[in-house]
């Protein structure tokens, strides 16, 4: 009788605690809902600080494009979505180490034009440190435009060491004054409710004013999807595409550059082949969309990235490599180099990579 009693009770309160997480993560969802962040399909960004350059057509302009991996994925250190363990780095001395090395880079290289990705301004996983202030601090003949892509009160994952409040984004650092800036919204590639914790991709666009011309250098940062089942990534590439033919139409400069997401079509066949199918394997940009003399430009002569599945080691056979960064120029353009710089991804799973581009007259 004992026995029945106590197996009773036993049921009874475990079926009470199902229930109670039930409700707790459904009353999550709804929070989460009710909480998440919905731009508008277009925004007004303003830049911040001050510029003194111009740029006139028949100038050449110097471009980079660097995934900071918001201070905290660096040489030493793994990834959970990657297949790693780690959620939070140790400290916020590692961030701010990361982050001067990281502006380090940016000030030798010098580019007009730094395009940014994964630059946090308050957020758990970075210790909540502005890394958007600590960059434009360093540059002050620059001015800065930072459009949020990921802004979410809370992720409750992993359970055991959750990634927490996040507000990040993506950054230009522009040497040239700009006669405007705005947020333009991607297709969201992920559902209710995964997409109330999922970044809202974007493009920050530039426009920037010609000397002695009509025409502007539009200038795009972007950050494509990376973890979603391929179709997100497939709409916002040809959102992006159709945006560049219709400046491109108009006269105007086109560039776009940023973290893809996807290999270059500039890049060798198999110069990096995919080690392991359980890693991350980006897709080939399609050339479909853009005919007609648009210059795909990335340097494969080194990764511009690497899976965060353990820490860095070029020697380990478990060391994935990729080309998932770089650029796309109007055919109004001329290349004159482009380069990947070789940090060996000390401060970031990303290197930088620098384009030079003339502006046809």
């Amino acid at each position: 009788m004992k026995t029945k009693k106590f197996i009773k009770k036993f049921f009874i309160t475990l079926l009470v605690l199902v229930l109670l997480t039930a409700a707790l993560a459904a009353a999550g969802v709804v929070y989460l809902t009710v909480h998440e962040y919905s731009p508008e399909e277009r925004e007004s960004v303003d830049p911040f600080g001050v510029s003194t350059k111009s740029v006139s057509p028949g100038d050449t302009v110097t471009f980079l494009t660097y995934n900071i991996g918001y201070g905290a994925d660096d040489d030493k250190h793994d990834f959970f979505m990657d297949g790693g363990k780690t959620v939070t780095t140790e400290s916020a001395d590692n961030i701010t180490a990361n982050m001067d090395g990281i502006i380090k880079v940016l000030t030798e290289q010098n580019a007009n034009i730094s395009l940014l990705q994964e630059v946090d301004i308050d957020s758990k996983r970075s210790y909540n440190i502005d890394e958007a202030s600590l960059i434009s601090n360093a540059f002050s003949d620059s001015n800065y435009a930072f459009a949020t892509n990921f802004l979410c009160e809370y992720i409750p994952y992993p359970v055991t060491d959750t990634v927490g409040k996040i507000h990040s984004g993506i950054m230009t650092i522009n040497k040239f004054n700009v006669n405007s800036a705005e947020r333009i919204a991607l297709t969201n590639g992920f559902k209710w409710p995964v997409s109330t914790c999922q970044i809202k991709r974007c493009l920050l666009v530039e426009k920037i004013p010609l000397q002695d011309s009509k025409k502007e250098l539009v200038v795009i940062n972007l950050h494509l999807d990376a973890y979603d089942n391929g179709e997100g990534k497939k709409a916002q590439y040809k959102e992006l595409c159709e945006f560049m033919q219709l400046e491109y139409a108009k006269g105007n400069y086109v560039v776009a550059g940023g973290d893809f997401n996807s290999t270059l079509p500039s890049v060798a066949k198999n110069k990096y082949p995919l080690k392991n199918t359980e890693y991350y394997e980006p897709p080939t940009i399609t050339t479909e969309y853009l005919t007609g003399g648009w210059k795909y430009c990335t340097d494969d002569s080194l990764p511009s990235s690497r899976l965060l599945n353990e820490p860095y080691d070029k020697s380990s056979e478990n060391t994935q490599y990729y080309v998932i960064d770089g650029f796309i120029c109007s055919p109004n353009t001329i290349v004159q180099s482009t380069k990947t710089i070789d940090t060996e991804f000390k401060y970031s799973d990303h290197n930088p990579i620098t384009v030079s581009v003339t502006l046809v007259k």
